[in-house]
């Protein structure tokens, strides 16, 4: 696991600068603690950061072919490489090392691009052939791995975080408004696009090629369409023996490895299996609240006990004036998910024992784990009307209701309207964050004239991409979350937070082979009237205790609401309403007083929006404006 970073000019004759190159990799220094590697030849430099975790003595990076005219930094696993190795050493193929990353160079020998087929892992990488004069960028199927870009003049510069890039003083820091946009409506800013103008990331399952001052980015991976014709009996039996498999695989390391066990399905699923393959006890971690509406921590002694693992457990009061600057520094651009803060201190406390985790990430996306996909399911509309009715209003509705049109109650109709005709529209329209009408109140209305309406036709592009691979409601609704929500924010969630302290994370979930086969399963596998997660709790039923298997889903959350209007209440007002804030420029200061005083009264619970307006401000001050200490913060 790594962090990686590089920039190649358009022109031979204009060498990259080395210590450009040093400077990109030390802004991302966390994210491999153990070691550091360049390649800096003319008009390209290739940078990273390793954390080691295989081949501890050999794996250092860059790493080239036998005659050093392919070369690779990269970041991330694979799972295949041994397998992948024996076929290539069979062919002729040299290795100096015993890692993985050096099957990707004589892999690409012999296939090109066609490569990333074989293989099986979570990875983000940047190769350059100098025969070719290429550059090959390349990111995993699902996204587990950041990588972001920023054309330059005909060149590009590339890196795992945007801090990298930022380093480069050719790269401006302007906000995006569009990205604003998309911020406001779903509290991340999903690919390609970020909160930088002109900063751009690989989506997942994409590559991009470099050639000559021209850069093309080409899918290569998406979940496959098709229904499986397996009985549940057989489907059971092959869900056991993949997700066997893609545990199995994810315990290869040559340091101490553990888990995250938050006491719901996902994650004893894979603990269990963990302890099922594994002679020793797994280290297991877990973290809760003093709240009890939050704390996780019972259910998760629970499994611990029934796995018999050696189990960690933390009760954490956040500090949110303390973490905040912190998690603004790490996340690069304005990311508005809460749970970032839990998921933050669980990753400090787990680095301290191991430096690797396998997480139950992806289990609610690939299985239908979230109530809004039984709700898709059964939705009595969808079942009675024509598609004529969604074909013709569902898009005017999401347009109406994404720039704001008409009145209050005109809006409120239209959202419910919205909701009845069309079952995905959870996943497309967050209504828990800013709505068009929303927006419209707190932006200045200058601004608010440029966010344009780009986020609103990628939406309507994944839709219609969902749409015409399936006719099942709740296909369509995990199509949507798994290309959009899972990668946009989960996964940039995790990586993040586990990186900032030198972890890696590995989802057995989100394993392609068990992807494809969760997503060619009937809907009817995955959902049976409210209950959500069918065929993976019959399997789990085998070795996870009952009461796990039987419990509703818990949140991983934080009591926002309460906080605002007791211990935060001064860093509201404080962030959102100084006067002197550069970021105000973006926002229609009565809208935002209107927004802060409905919640610090009761009269409505704005926490969300409020959180995300914070974050944003801290951003502002962090990146835009240079502010190593925030204001408005008290501290």
């Amino acid at each position: 696991m790594c962090g990686i970073a590089g920039k190649v000019n358009r022109a031979p004759e204009r060498p990259v600068d080395p210590e450009l190159i040093r400077a990109m990799t030390r802004a991302i220094a966390h994210r491999g603690p153990d070691d550091e590697g360049f390649y800096v030849a003319g008009r390209v430099g290739l940078g990273m950061r390793r954390l080691s975790i295989i081949d501890l003595a050999g794996g250092h990076q860059p790493i080239a072919n036998e005659d050093g005219s392919i070369r690779i930094v990269f970041n991330g696993e694979i799972y295949n490489y041994r397998e992948i190795r024996k076929t290539l050493e069979a062919k002729g193929h040299r290795f100096a090392t015993q890692s993985d990353t050096e099957v990707i160079v004589h892999l690409y020998e012999e296939k090109g691009v066609e490569a990333l087929h074989d293989l099986r892992g979570m990875f983000a990488f940047a190769l350059w052939d100098a025969p070719r004069e290429r550059l090959f960028l390349a990111r995993d199927r699902v996204g587990k791995k950041p990588l972001c870009y920023a054309p330059i003049g005909g060149g590009l510069a590339f890196g795992s975080e945007i801090k990298a890039l930022l380093v480069d003083p050719s790269i401006q820091r302007e906000v995006d408004p569009e990205a604003l946009d998309l911020y406001l409506s779903f509290q991340f800013v999903p690919a390609p696009r970020t909160m930088f103008q002109g900063i751009f990331k690989l989506p997942p399952g994409h590559y991009l090629l470099w050639e000559r001052g021209e850069a093309t980015v080409t899918p290569y991976w998406r979940p496959p369409d098709g229904t499986s014709d397996l009985s549940m009996d057989e489907a059971q039996d092959r869900l056991l023996a993949l997700l066997t498999e893609a545990v199995d695989l994810r315990l290869v390391s040559d340091v101490p490895i553990g888990a995250f066990l938050s006491g719901g399905l996902d994650s004893a699923t894979v603990v269990g299996l963990m302890s099922r393959l594994r002679s020793e006890p797994v280290r297991t971690f877990s973290i809760g609240f003093a709240e009890d509406a939050y704390n996780e921590l019972p259910f998760a002694r629970r499994a611990a006990d029934a796995f018999k693992t050696a189990h960690r457990e933390f009760t954490v009061r956040p500090n949110v004036v303390e973490i905040l600057p912190q998690l603004v520094r790490q996340y690069d651009e304005p990311f508005a998910d809460k749970s970032a803060i839990p998921t933050f201190y669980l990753c400090r406390e787990a680095a301290k024992d191991v430096k690797v985790a396998l997480s139950g990430d992806g289990g609610d996306e690939a299985f239908a784990g979230y109530s809004k996909y039984a709700a898709a399911e059964r939705s009595y509309l969808r079942e009675r009307l024509t598609g004529w009715a969604e074909d013709r209003w569902g898009p005017r509705l999401l347009r109406a209701l994404w720039t704001g049109e008409g009145g209050r109650l005109a809006h409120a109709a239209r959202r419910k309207l919205f909701r009845a005709l069309c079952p995905v529209a959870p996943s497309l329209y967050y209504t828990e964050f800013f709505d068009g009408r929303m927006k419209r109140a707190i932006l200045n209305p200058e601004m608010y004239v440029r966010l344009g309406r780009a986020g609103l036709d990628q939406l309507l592009a994944l839709w219609e991409g969902a749409r015409g691979r399936s006719s099942s409601a709740l296909d369509q609704m995990l199509r949507i979350d798994f290309a959009w929500y899972l990668p946009g924010d989960l996964l940039v969630k995790m990586d993040l937070a586990s990186m900032a302290h030198g972890l890696e994370v590995r989802s057995p979930f989100l394993d392609h082979r068990l992807l494809e086969f969760a997503f060619s399963l009937p809907p009817c596998y995955k959902v049976a009237g409210s209950e959500t997660k069918l065929l993976l709790k019959r399997v789990a039923a085998r070795f996870v205790p009952e009461d796990i298997v039987a419990r509703r889903k818990m949140g991983f959350g934080l009591p926002l609401k309460e906080w605002f209007r007791s211990e935060l209440r001064d860093v509201v007002r404080g962030v959102l309403l100084r006067p002197d804030a550069a970021a105000n420029r973006w926002f229609h200061r009565p809208g935002v007083e209107r927004l802060v005083d409905a919640h610090l009264s009761g009269r409505e619970n704005h926490a969300f929006r409020l959180w995300a307006l914070i974050v944003f401000h801290l951003w502002h001050q962090r990146f835009i404006e240079g502010e190593e200490r925030l204001q408005g913060l008290g501290s």
